[in-house]
């Protein structure tokens, strides 16, 4: 797998932006996972209200991760902008989430802890994890700009050879 990946570094890159968001993923679950079933095992608060919170909960731990790890090595496109697109695309992400949950408890009316957390926890983070990807990738955390003439690798742009001519050269050393 480790050749394959080698002579397709598009891909390698792919590989471990999943890797490296499924890690952080993992760890804003169980962010989520634990304050939501904390608040409704110790409070009151409605079903959809614990999910909320945990869910909030886990944003920021996926921010920090994402932000510095997961796609540091892409543009950094202002932090103010950055936080504002992650909460807003977390928010679309949220908001499938919930409808999952809301689904399964107004619809099919199934109220107990299990059904909570497969509707809520397992199928709704699920989609709302694909969302997140494909939306942080593309417009939370775009691509470097490539300069125009630079091939791209896996490590950035090509770094531009002193030695090369430019296409001005030839008219500047006649005159």
């Amino acid at each position: 797998m480790r050749a394959f990946l080698e002579r397709r570094p598009r891909l390698a890159k792919l590989a471990g932006e999943i890797a490296r968001f499924g890690s952080v993923g993992a760890m804003a679950y169980v962010v989520q996972l634990g304050v939501t079933n904390l608040l409704w095992a110790l409070t009151d608060l409605p079903v959809m209200a614990g999910q909320v919170i945990g869910t909030v909960c886990s944003i920021a731990v996926a921010f920090v991760g994402n932000r510095f790890w997961t796609f540091g090595s892409r543009a950094r496109t202002g932090y103010g902008r950055e936080t504002v697109l992650f909460l807003a695309m977390n928010g679309v992400g949220m908001l499938i989430q919930l409808g999952c949950q809301a689904f399964s408890l107004y619809v099919l009316g199934l109220d107990g802890p299990l059904a909570q957390n497969i509707a809520g926890n397992v199928v709704g983070v699920g989609l709302g994890t694909l969302f997140r990807f494909f939306s942080y990738r593309t417009w939370v955390f775009p691509e470097q700009p490539q300069e125009p003439g630079t091939a791209p690798t896996p490590q950035g742009p090509a770094p531009e050879d002193p030695t090369a001519t430019h296409p001005g050269d030839a008219a500047r050393r006649t005159v």
